[in-house]
């Protein structure tokens, strides 16, 4: 496609003509440190507080199965917030849960890259945890960030890599936005200027 011998048509904008939000790089411990701590840093205490407090729907990606339902139990208790549930291909519930996370009952949907794609909430945020395993390359980024800022009601929403260390996949996927995004605006599909969190493309 690059060297122009593939047909191939790009959509750098979605169709209420906002810019793609733009992930905010976190520095954090592991989400084993944090389970094997009992502890919450303060930097995802307070960002997920922001997004309990703006009314959004969060999705909250992990690598492994085998930490969701560990991690769901751990923002139970330290946001003293009830409405959080966690699903994975394995879950027999997982599809009602999907449904009670639509309808807004639960806010807090701990998973899998298995809702990376599919599953449109309108107004959500997307937390991504380990964003440097091994697991999530630069696609897979794109496509859990690609949960917020769907709605033309709330196409601002936020999106957080968390992570020990800064890898390849993050910073291609932090480019990979961003160009989509300039692209977006150097052909006048965008119709509100810069996004608030994107300081330049």
């Amino acid at each position: 496609m690059k060297r122009g011998k593939l047909a191939h048509a790009r959509v750098p904008v979605r169709y209420h003509r906002h810019p793609l939000p733009v992930p905010k790089l976190v520095r954090t411990v592991t989400v084993k440190q944090m389970l094997d701590t009992d502890k919450m840093p303060n930097g995802l205490y307070d960002a997920l507080r922001k997004s309990i407090n703006r009314g959004a729907q969060i999705f909250v990606f992990v690598q492994r199965i085998a930490l969701v339902e560990r991690l769901a139990a751990l923002m139970r208790l330290k946001l003293q917030f009830a409405a959080v549930a966690a699903t994975s291909s394995k879950d027999p519930e997982r599809a009602q849960k999907v449904k009670d996370f639509r309808n807004g009952d639960i806010r807090i949907l701990v998973t899998t890259t298995i809702l990376e794609r599919g599953v449109t909430i309108p107004k959500s945020d997307v937390f991504i945890l380990d964003a440097d395993g091994g697991l999530f390359d630069e696609a897979s980024l794109v496509q859990m960030a690609g949960r917020a800022g769907r709605s033309a009601n709330d196409p601002n929403g936020q999106v957080y890599f968390f992570a020990k260390e800064r890898n390849q996949s993050q910073i291609r996927a932090l480019r990979h936005i961003r160009a989509m995004n300039h692209i977006a605006r150097k052909n006048g599909f965008l119709h509100d200027g810069l996004h608030k969190g994107d300081p330049q493309s």
